[in-house]
């Protein structure tokens, strides 16, 4: 059949073909735990069967203090993973092209409920908040106002040490970028601290993303944090949790906008990302254990894609499924027989990327 119109048909061609291609994920992310090293070979042959699989290209491993550090091994937890472990890790994902990040929390997420975290035990010196004891029994709320602690941005000697740490989490992983958390800050310019009492928390939370943006960029690594400090809680309504209640959310228009967001909300499909890519940041949507809200949110992802300029457009890299467990039990629970709960981390997961599929 000839085609009497050539040019309007070569036009339907490519408009088509900038369709299909706006619906492509830059990132098809998975984050979680790294294994400990007796779960090591079943979470290897996960990536190998059940990640790898479903396209995921992108592994960010909340790795924290449980590796065998050694230019800092006085920060090394219980129970650890050695450089030859890591090493296969690093090798089964460059098998299937998936880009692998470690994750250290930095700032904030220095203590868990009663427990120190491995940096103020050692180190008590940087305790933002020296004078909040650890409880016996912890209860949320409580009259500290304590959730995690965090480490005084301000201390002269806390990058020295921390930044020893980064480097070598990234060499040994290879990696191309880092993780470091930064969620959750509740803790951060307090009165009783003498070096940041005083200070405006927006530029305190800003200039520590800023310095560990450009410590990384000195070896072209790109930094990615978790993007709740940087949304205003009181405005949005979403409240203390998934955004700032503590006025950090000003540091968004002070920060480098290299630095990859990764906007996470986990009740409700809250379309934070058009906000990101506003104000000039590539972001990453990142859901847990409802499932519909992850569709909700892939759909969201791919109609803001679909409907944005050519200068927003790339911001929007794709979603990231998270994990806040370890990768042991979540293994577990996906290769159990018995039935998983609709609202579980692996619901969730096998949901969103049947979905991602489809695209």
């Amino acid at each position: 059949m000839r085609i009497r119109y050539p040019i309007i048909a070569l036009l339907a061609l490519l408009s088509c073909r900038v369709a299909v291609g706006q619906t492509e994920l830059a990132v098809r992310g998975f984050c979680i735990a790294a294994p400990s090293p007796d779960r090591l070979d079943d979470f290897v042959k996960f990536i190998d069967g059940e990640l790898a699989p479903r396209g995921v290209n992108t592994l960010v491993l909340r790795v924290d203090h449980n590796y065998a550090f050694k230019s800092r091994p006085e920060l090394r937890s219980d129970n650890t993973l050695s450089k030859k472990e890591v090493k296969q890790l690093v090798a089964v994902c460059q098998k299937h092209n998936i880009r692998i990040i470690p994750q250290i929390n930095l700032l904030g997420h220095q203590s868990w409920a009663g427990q120190l975290g491995k940096l103020l035990e050692v180190y008590p010196q940087f305790d933002e908040t020296p004078h909040v004891q650890m409880p016996e029994e912890y209860a949320w709320p409580n009259a500290d106002g304590l959730y995690c602690k965090s480490y005084c941005p301000l201390h002269p000697e806390v990058h020295g040490v921390v930044f020893d740490l980064v480097d070598e989490i990234c060499d040994v992983f290879e990696a191309d970028a880092f993780h470091a958390g930064m969620d959750e800050v509740f803790y951060i310019g307090h009165d009783s601290c003498e070096r940041c009492a005083g200070h405006d928390k927006a530029e305190l939370f800003a200039n520590e993303v800023n310095k560990i943006a450009s410590h990384l960029a000195q070896r072209d690594r790109q930094l990615w944090i978790w993007g709740d400090r940087l949304i205003d809680g009181r405005t949005t309504g979403i409240g203390m949790w998934e955004a700032s209640m503590n006025n950090t959310h000003r540091a968004i228009d002070l920060i480098n906008k290299d630095v990859m967001i990764c906007d996470w909300h986990y009740e409700q499909p809250v379309q934070t990302a058009v906000y990101f890519a506003t104000k000039g940041f590539s972001v990453v949507t990142c859901p847990w254990r409802k499932g519909d809200v992850a569709i909700a949110q892939l759909q969201d992802m791919v109609r803001s894609k679909q409907h944005a300029n050519e200068e927003m457009t790339p911001r929007y890299q794709g979603m990231m499924q998270t994990v806040w467990r370890s990768a042991g039990a979540f293994m577990d629970e996906f290769y159990s027989a018995e039935p998983f709960s609709e609202e579980s981390d692996v619901a969730c997961f096998k949901a969103l990327f049947a979905e991602i599929g489809k695209l």
